[in-house]
């Protein structure tokens, strides 16, 4: 049953993009520009392309936002080994540099881990939102440029 459900969802690009963007905002280590390219390549509508994969990215990140509220403790200081004063020095960047370190959590490698301790410093969710939507946006949009670049 879960097989078919499986097998079904991964048979529509539009849905599989979704999970595929969604895995690669989380703290899964995956790439979605592949499959970005790929539908582009079968001439799939270029704006539900980017708004389907900016949503997908958007919602691994609130993911690992919220594992970082659930788990602040425990991160911070068994998983990064921060120490309290650590801590402190990180929140106070995060408060100051938050909306340009939130804009760049499209990054690879540094960008899903600064998601994730948005959460655990509780940072505002509303400039979280905001931040990471518009810089994961970008992201897909430059993406599509510069496939299409390659392309034509």
């Amino acid at each position: 049953m879960i097989s078919k459900i499986i097998l079904e969802l991964f048979s529509n690009y539009y849905a599989s993009l979704f999970v595929l963007s969604f895995l690669a905002s989380t703290l899964v280590p995956l790439g979605s520009e592949w499959f970005v390219y790929f539908l582009m390549g079968l001439e799939y509508n270029i704006i539900h392309i980017i708004l389907i994969a900016t949503l997908g990215n958007y919602l691994g990140a609130v993911t690992n936002y919220y594992i970082g509220i659930k788990g602040s403790s425990t991160i911070m200081h068994k998983v990064i080994r921060f120490n309290d004063k650590e801590i402190e020095k990180a929140d106070k960047s995060f408060k100051n540099y938050g909306p340009i370190i939130l804009f760049f959590s499209w990054l690879p490698v540094i960008g899903d881990p600064l998601t994730l301790v948005a959460g655990v410093l509780k940072y505002n969710f509303k400039k979280f939102t905001f931040y990471v939507l518009l810089g994961k946006m970008m992201r897909y949009v430059m993406i599509v440029l510069i496939a299409r670049g390659i392309m034509s």
